[in-house]
């Protein structure tokens, strides 16, 4: 494959990883570790490395929409950034020490986790009925978001349990590289019981910071190939743009149910690869 070739390849899956991470919250790199890995044969740990940059840019680019339409949370998603950025140092301390079949076992079990939780993803919305806990009233963490043409307030319930689960966000993050938006929706959506929206806008404001904790010591060791990320960057960013408009004009329940189609399909063949590794 010519160089050009694979710039223009890796710029298309970029922009569609991009979108999809937007829409879904979940960040781009639970497609492009899969994709980078098992079909262009880069070592799993370059592919971390250059994912880890791309989700900044998937943070970037639909962070920056979501805040200006006001959907993002954004004094929740700073307080939940204590929790994933020590998760995400304590996960760098374990990069060099599991052998990457282990890791690619791990990667495609989230995968699958990450399918089930987006089709399984609740309906309804919270608009107050929750009750809130004492910290979310310490810490003003309940906020408004726009629905239907007006600003509907929301409460923010279990922040504690949804802090240890931020933590745990963290961790994969730094060991998976997928900036780990699976479990920010988790805990935000179904444990601290915040509107999906609200959920999905604030784990892309959160994973950018998350990842950025992480991808420092990729750097330093070099993992992270400038060839290989600048295309990746430039197409994860374009289409995390394009994915935060969809978001907050539609509906995207067909793509959550296309996407965990095609997630759990990579999943499938991280797990045989990572079971096949010496």
């Amino acid at each position: 494959m010519s160089l050009l070739s694979f710039v223009i390849i890796m710029l298309i899956a970029s922009f569609l990883a991009g979108m999809l991470g937007a829409l879904t919250g979940l960040g781009g790199g639970i497609v492009l570790v899969p994709l980078l890995t098992l079909y262009f044969k880069v070592d799993i740990h370059y592919a971390i490395g250059t994912s880890l940059v791309a989700v900044i840019a998937t943070s970037s680019g639909a962070a920056a929409a979501y805040v200006k339409e006001g959907y993002t949370n954004i004094r929740l998603g700073i307080f939940m950034e204590i929790a994933t950025t020590l998760g995400a140092l304590l996960g760098t301390l374990l990069i060099l020490k599991v052998p990457s079949g282990i890791i690619g076992i791990i990667f495609g079990c989230i995968l699958i986790f990450t399918a089930i939780l987006t089709v399984l993803k609740r309906n309804h919305e919270n608009h107050g009925e929750v009750i809130n806990s004492i910290l979310s009233k310490c810490l003003k963490l309940n906020s408004n978001y726009p629905y239907k043409g007006a600003m509907q307030s929301y409460n923010v319930a279990n922040v504690g349990p949804g802090f240890l689960i931020m933590a745990l966000a963290g961790v994969l993050s730094s060991l998976l590289g997928i900036g780990s938006g699976a479990f920010k929706v988790l805990a935000m959506d179904n444990v601290m019981k915040l509107p999906f929206k609200v959920s999905t806008t604030t784990s892309n404001f959160m994973i950018g910071v998350t990842a950025a904790a992480s991808s420092v010591l990729y750097f330093h060791r070099g993992y992270i190939d400038p060839l290989l990320t600048f295309p990746v960057v430039i197409g994860i960013f374009g289409g995390a743009m394009v994915g935060a408009r969809i978001l907050m004009g539609s509906a995207v329940r067909t793509l959550k149910i296309i996407f965990s189609i095609v997630v759990t399909a990579i999943a499938i063949q991280m797990i045989y690869k990572g079971l096949h590794i010496n």
